[in-house]
């Protein structure tokens, strides 16, 4: 099974002619439809059947019993954030020194150079449309990686996974707990239930192999 990473002209290109699972980050419904629509017209023009391609954009999940208890778990998780972490990560992400720039203020312009372009992309539109400081942006990077963060119960993370599938965002999601085991093991107490109960999640595994049970045809 070959899987993909990256969501630049360059990635699009190569997942669209051999992928066929491909991990990507999404920031928005309508930035992942639109990723998702491109993909599988790619995957079309390169002779391929799209549904021989599962694309599962990266979300981290911070799941709840209550809204609340969710809530108060990731204002916990961001006061543990290393921001010089962050700041490193995106450094090396944007090919430059970022420790010369206050961190209370605006994100640097950034030139989208070779490979690694829709990450670095992906991190500066969601600092302009969000608004967000060098210092902010930093704890994303260092907390989420740029991926989605849903916080919520079991409802509201299966509601935004139902909406994301039936509004052709997705076909699945890569699934990355904040803490590891405890937030996995919420996930699958709670959210897989859910899930389960409105038919968006397999009762049992049919086959034997990820790529069966994934819908991908046998080689």
């Amino acid at each position: 099974m070959i899987i993909e990473a990256g969501s630049s002209s360059d990635g699009q290109k190569l997942a669209a002619e051999t992928a066929e699972v491909i991990f990507t980050a999404s920031a928005s419904l309508e930035e992942a439809q639109s990723f998702y629509r491109s993909q599988k017209d790619q995957v079309i023009a390169a002779g391929r059947n799209p549904d021989h391609v599962v694309i599962m954009p990266g979300v981290m999940p911070i799941v709840g019993r209550t809204r609340e208890e969710a809530k108060a778990l990731w204002k916990e998780l961001n006061t543990l954030v290393d921001i010089d972490n962050g700041l490193r990560q995106l450094s090396l992400r944007f090919n430059m020194d970022l420790s010369q720039y206050p961190l209370d203020g605006p994100v640097p312009e950034v030139p989208l150079g070779e490979g690694n372009q829709s990450r670095v992309k992906l991190m500066t539109d969601m600092a302009k449309r969000e608004n967000l400081t060098l210092r902010k942006l930093a704890a994303v990077a260092a907390g989420s990686r740029g991926h989605r963060v849903i916080v919520g119960t079991a409802q509201d993370i299966a509601d935004d996974f139902e909406l994301w599938l039936n509004e052709g965002g997705a076909d699945g999601f890569n699934i990355m707990p904040a803490i590891m085991s405890e937030q996995l093991d919420l996930f699958v107490e709670l959210v897989i239930p859910e899930l389960r109960r409105r038919g968006l999640f397999r009762e049992e595994y049919e086959f034997a192999t990820l790529r069966e049970n994934l819908g991908l045809p046998v080689v």
